[in-house]
């Protein structure tokens, strides 16, 4: 189920359960028996947990999800041989990682995150100092390899296409499956071909 569909249905479950609530309350009012104050009482208990449960998905995937969008902002600019616009992409891509929370995980991700988080961190921050052009694509190459390991568990984004270069022997990932070389920019712009689509649970990259 897409995730932007199931954010749509936690809202109008919370509207129903507010709904609920309201007509014991003032049935309980006319008739304050302990049975239905009991009812009462545990209806605001699910109430509370389904809405923090709904919370913590939600933020899970607009965190990843913004890293991702970052990622794509840093893609573009080496497509375009701006190494100063990948530096401000990747430094944003910096900050949305470190937004991550870790806590609100599940296992799964957990361990993924664990695997990839450092190594994503690490590289982007590297891209986002280096004035060399060249040396952004070498770690920008790590951090798709990075990128598309992470995506495999979370899944919280949009469709999302690996593609390869063969005169670099190197992977990325674009939102689009039209080729545009980042590791040559407009020198190959068309070298590549893609090689896996990754389809995730988002029908768009949910972000605030």
């Amino acid at each position: 189920m897409p995730d932007d569909i199931l954010l749509s249905g936690n809202f109008f479950m919370r509207k129903f359960l507010n709904l609920y609530f309201r007509l014991i309350f003032n049935f309980a009012k006319i008739n304050p028996s302990p049975k239905l104050m009991k009812t009462i009482k545990y209806l605001i208990l699910l109430l509370a947990f389904f809405v923090s449960g709904s919370v913590k998905a939600q933020n899970n995937t607009v965190a990843i999800n913004q890293v991702l969008q970052n990622y794509f902002k840093v893609e573009k600019a080496l497509v375009n041989d701006d190494g100063k616009t990948a530096n401000k992409s990747a430094k944003e891509m910096v900050g949305a990682i470190a937004k991550v929370n870790v806590a609100q995980l599940d296992a799964r991700q957990k361990t993924a995150w664990t695997i990839y988080g450092g190594k994503l961190r690490y590289n982007s921050q590297h891209i986002s100092e280096s004035k060399s052009i060249d040396h952004q694509r070498e770690h920008f190459a790590s951090l798709s390899d990075e990128m598309f390991g992470l995506l495999k568990t979370f899944k919280t984004h949009p469709t999302v296409y690996q593609q390869y270069c063969p005169m670099k022997k190197q992977y990325w990932l674009n939102e689009t499956n039209k080729i545009e070389n980042p590791y040559y920019g407009k020198k190959m712009l068309d070298c590549g071909k893609v090689t896996e689509t990754l389809t995730g649970t988002s029908s768009s990259i949910l972000v605030r």
